[in-house]
Parts: structure tokens; sequence; C-alpha cells
């Protein structure tokens, strides 16, 4: 199964991307890798004698890649073009999940927590101790010159 799996996997990589890499991942799948799509396709031995998994993910900045966003069964014997539709649609759903925003946009970013978040408040508690303090010498000031008049 594994060397049909390599072969279907190199034909598979010259009809999805013209520049691509083809590995052997460690638990025995074949990995295609898109780097200028930063797009992976991942065929590994399915439940059935004839089919594989298909898993497809995104490539992150630095060349690592994240989990697979989408799967699919598919059998072996529909032949290279059915198993390239498969992979499309994968990788179309991998392209357009919520995750994939801008970074500017706000997509994925968390509330800091703990001192970070005490960090990041506009005044925090020891400023408003700090105003408090200059307000009372201020109005000490004011009580002492009022009594003189």
């Amino acid at each position: 199964m594994s060397g049909q799996l390599r072969e279907t996997a190199l034909e598979l990589a010259g009809l999805l991307w013209r520049e691509h890499t083809v590995y052997r991942d460690h638990t025995g799948g074949v990995v295609i890798r898109g780097e200028h799509v930063q797009r992976w396709i991942s065929l590994a031995p399915g439940g059935g004698r004839d089919e594989v998994l298909v898993r497809a993910g995104r490539i992150l900045d630095g060349g690592t890649t994240a989990p697979a966003r989408a799967e699919a069964v598919a059998r072996l014997c529909a032949g290279s073009s059915e198993l390239a539709a498969v992979c499309r649609r994968l990788l179309s759903e991998t392209a357009v999940t919520p995750t994939t925003a801008p970074r500017g946009s706000g997509g994925g970013q968390r509330k800091p927590r703990g001192r970070a978040a005490m960090r990041d408040r506009h005044t925090s508690l020891a400023s408003w101790g700090v105003v408090a303090a200059v307000v009372a010498v201020i109005g000490l000031c004011l009580a002492g010159t009022a009594g003189r008049i």
C-alpha cells in the first residue's frame, strides 16, 4: 500500500501544483507540500483496503505545518482526477476558515490576563493613587489658605 500511496501522491502533486515537495511522514503516510500556496495535503492508509484518508491544512510562517483543517476518505481506485477533485475541495475548505483573517483584523487574538492585562490598562491602580494624593495636597493647600483669609 505504501508504494502505491507514494506513486499516487506523486501523480496527484503534479495535478495540483507545479511546485511541490513530496515526502513520507512518520506515520507511514505521504505529504505533498505546496510552499507557494502555503498548503499541504496528506495521504494516509484508510480503514478500508482501497481507501485513503486525505487531510489538508495550511503551512504557517516559518514553514511549520498547522494541524489539518479538513479531511475526507477517498478510494484509490477512483482515479487520480477524482482524488484531485477531493483534494481541491479540501484545500478550498482550508482557505475559507475564519482563522485565516489578516493579522491586523483582530481575528484569533485573545485578551491578556494577569499582569499583562494590568500593564495594558490605560489607567492603572497606582496612577489613580497618585491622582488622589495630588488632589489631597491641593485640597490641604486650599484649606490652609482659606483659613488665613
